[in-house]
């Protein structure tokens, strides 16, 4: 979803000559690995496997149907900073945001050596009870589940958007990471993602750049998911897995030949489903 201020960003974003050719870079990569790439293993045949990878602690995070906005919201998360800063500074930070949508670009085309290798999948509810839900199952197929780019890009946002505004002399709040937090809280209580998406997303934001986000931090943001629900009776367990499970991807990366291997070795241990070669 979008709303007027990351309207405004895209505005600024395409009516900015330096800023366009990223801008379309980035649109066109985002439909490329992320829908055609879901509709194309839909509609084609193809050889591309895809695991269900939920886990049993999903089952005890309730399906909150009232988080779907937070969810919907992990695209304007990202513009509205990039709105932000062309507004305040005109001149100087077309650089910084240059720098932040050709990274977000790439980002996306590093969680797709993932997906063009293996696909992946959870049991989410058929629930379709309001538009939200009816516009996710007609416009997701949901075969992208490890690694999360929903989570892969809040992360990703909270973490460049720091650094973005201490090259620009100033020091970030707290707002922008508890966004990030919020949302990657939204795609379990939605059900469109298992715990083990979010220690897949977190080892690849990890690979994807280590300065911006060493290993720990990643568990300092796996420590403070579910802060402000202490009803959730699971909470603690469902962090410990989180985190030793992204300590696992972590260490296993080390060695690895290339940096998805973790990640395509643990799909192979998941059930796979039928149909597909």
């Amino acid at each position: 979803m979008v709303d007027k201020a990351s309207v405004r960003a895209i505005i600024n974003i395409f009516s900015t000559k330096n800023l366009r050719p990223a801008g379309a870079r980035c649109v066109r990569t985002i439909f490329s690995n992320f829908f055609f790439r879901q509709y194309r293993a839909v509609f084609s045949p193809q050889k591309i496997p895809v695991f269900f990878v939920d886990h049993p602690l999903d089952a005890s995070i309730p399906f909150d149907p009232a988080k779907v906005n937070t969810y919907l919201d992990f695209v304007a998360f990202w513009l509205r900073p990039l709105g932000t800063i062309l507004k305040k500074y005109p001149e100087t930070g077309i650089d910084p945001v240059l720098d932040f949508i050709s990274s977000m670009e790439r980002l996306y085309r590093f969680a797709a050596e993932v997906y063009s290798r293996s696909l992946s999948t959870t049991d989410r509810p058929h629930y379709k009870a309001n538009f939200h839900f009816a516009l996710i199952h007609a416009l997701d197929p949901h075969l992208l589940c490890i690694p999360s780019l929903h989570v892969m890009i809040a992360v990703f946002t909270y973490t460049k958007y720091r650094k973005l505004l201490q090259s620009l002399g100033e020091e970030p709040g707290t707002e922008i990471r508890d966004g990030a937090l919020a949302i990657t809280e939204s795609v379990l209580y939605v059900k469109q993602h298992s715990v083990n998406c979010i220690a897949a997303a977190l080892y690849a934001m990890h690979r994807f750049d280590q300065t911006l986000f060493p290993a720990e931090e990643g568990k300092h943001f796996v420590t403070d998911l579910f802060a402000g629900d202490e009803k959730l009776p699971d909470r603690d367990r469902i962090r410990n897995y989180i985190i030793e499970l992204y300590t696992q991807f972590c260490e296993s990366g080390t060695a690895a030949s290339m940096w998805m291997d973790p990640l395509l070795e643990f799909l192979k241990a998941m059930p796979r489903r039928s149909g597909r070669t």
